[in-house]
């Protein structure tokens, strides 16, 4: 599979890191994208590679009684500005269940390095009819307002974290739309509900951002400081709480994960 984003030496690498985890960790991988800035659109030239994936164990793994207490997760140190992890599949349904932010990005991801059986055209499919919308909007304000407690406000800027808080105050406008899972690249978010007056000021560190290795400190830009400020009193206590549904709920929802688990750890191990 060819990527245009990628350079065909990263590619390339990644190719070989996955079935190196495939080989150590003796499971499938079924998906693996590009996450983080790369995908988002705004890497700079120095920006790391986040490659995620969600892999599948054989059969056996799943069915010992001490499933609960294994660990579901693969991660390796940044290595060559390649930072590598992923879930295990029956963590990632579960996250599905919980409408959780990073897996719908991933899945989404416009960069998309490996995609074996039909697991994540499934998910990308059965998503609109059971993410909540309240649990979405709640895992992107608790973004935004963690980063911009962290870094904005102050003299000094870092220039690329206003980024940080934008994308997910944009993802929360375009669901508060009635638009649904937001797009995953920050263009398509700015084309679809970002505010006029503010575009150009925007428009101007993107393209800054994108240029430049070292995107550090700068003067603090005062129409997407007021911006970010009116949103958040837009908000006011909404997103404030657990935001997360009941994952007791959707009979029909949970019935297809199962179906979906199933089909997963049987094809690939066949």
């Amino acid at each position: 599979m060819d990527i245009p984003l990628i350079s065909s030496s990263v590619q390339e690498e990644v190719k070989r890191r996955l079935a190196a985890v495939e080989q150590e960790h003796g499971v499938k991988i079924l998906f693996c994208c590009e996450s983080g800035s790369r995908a988002w659109g705004f890497a700079s030239p120095d920006s790391d590679y986040d490659v995620r994936f969600i892999y599948v164990r054989p059969q056996d793994w799943y069915l010992s009684f001490d499933v609960e207490t294994r660990k579901d997760v693969i991660e390796y140190p940044i290595v060559d500005e390649i930072d590598c992890s992923g879930w295990d599949l029956r963590k990632a349904l579960y996250l599905f269940t919980r409408t959780n932010g990073a897996l719908l990005e991933w899945l989404n991801s416009p960069i998309r390095y490996m995609e074996r059986g039909d697991l994540a055209a499934r998910l990308r499919s059965l998503a609109p009819q059971a993410i909540n919308d309240v649990a979405l909007c709640y895992h992107y304000s608790h973004m935004a307002r963690n980063n911009a407690r962290e870094h904005l406000g102050k003299a000094k800027v870092k220039m690329k974290k206003y980024f940080y808080v934008l994308r997910p105050l944009l993802a929360i406008r375009y669901i508060q739309a009635g638009r649904g899972i937001p797009p995953v690249e920050f263009e398509k978010l700015m084309d679809a509900v970002v505010p006029t007056e503010i575009k150009g000021d925007i428009e101007a560190l993107l393209e800054q951002k994108r240029r430049t290795p070292e995107f550090g400190l700068g003067d603090r830009v005062e129409g997407i400081e007021r911006f970010v400020t009116s949103e958040f009193e837009s908000h006011n206590e909404q997103f404030k709480g657990q935001g997360r549904p009941d994952i007791l709920e959707g009979k029909r929802v949970r019935e297809a994960l199962n179906e979906i688990f199933r089909n997963s750890v049987h094809s690939s191990w066949a």
